[in-house]
């Protein structure tokens, strides 16, 4: 279980306060307009935003007292931060030891990772020999790889055809169903949640205005999700 209780922060002329509770194992897609708050969320339980107020837990571990590295938390944001000077193979591998020091059996799953994600003949390239799709697609295996328990996405596939990008997200929903990982996905498209979310939190204004399975996109008459989805009445 994800528990997020009051967790605030503010800036000088906005405050955002979130209270939400996922259980584990699931996919929670988090939508709403450009400004409302999604990223903010994520960077609190990741460690990278600080956390004025409130609490945030994990499978019953307090995750405020820890820095970012010592959370179980992959991030993967649209800026996939790949090493330009490192081949793919190495980007994937860096995501289980910095210093590349691998195991027979830690390489092995380095390329598995790479076929998983369709990049299993472009191991030896560089990050500049790949197109910004491919580029995405080796954040995501580096992310696998991590094997972490709690997988934050910002967007990640945003640079994709719409073939690949669906492509990808039923390779995040059959890696958290495998390994039993807890999935908090932003995405701008309410279709992602449709495809592969068990729960939506609709954030709108700095808060979780609304919450529930991805059927509230089509159920639910809320103001500022029929402003977000394009309509001005629910058909």
């Amino acid at each position: 279980m994800l528990l997020i209780d009051d967790l605030a922060t503010s800036y000088p002329d906005w405050r955002v306060s979130f209270n939400a509770s996922l259980p584990k194992g699931e996919i929670t897609a988090l939508i709403g307009p450009s400004g409302a708050g999604k990223s903010t969320l994520l960077g609190m339980i990741a460690g990278f935003v600080p956390v004025e107020s409130g609490r945030l837990s994990f499978d019953g571990i307090d995750l405020l007292p820890l820095g970012p590295a010592e959370r179980p938390v992959t991030t993967l944001f649209q800026d996939h931060n790949l090493f330009l000077h490192l081949s793919v193979f190495d980007n994937i591998a860096i995501g289980l030891h910095p210093g590349l020091r691998l195991s027979p059996a830690q390489r092995a799953q380095v390329k598995e990772a790479a076929t998983r994600v369709g990049l299993g003949d472009m191991q030896d390239r560089l990050p500049e020999q790949l197109s910004g799709g491919q580029q995405q697609r080796v954040g995501l295996a580096r992310a696998l790889v991590r094997g972490k328990p709690l997988l934050l996405l910002d967007e990640p596939f945003s640079a994709l055809d719409p073939a690949l990008r669906r492509e990808m997200l039923a390779e995040v929903a059959r890696l958290a169903c495998e390994q039993g990982i807890t999935v908090l996905m932003v995405s701008h498209n309410p279709e992602d949640a449709q495809l592969i979310a068990d729960r939506v939190l609709f954030v709108d204004e700095g808060r979780i205005a609304l919450q529930g399975t991805p059927d509230i996109l089509q159920n639910s008459d809320h103001p500022g999700l029929q402003r977000y989805l394009g309509h001005s009445h629910t058909s």
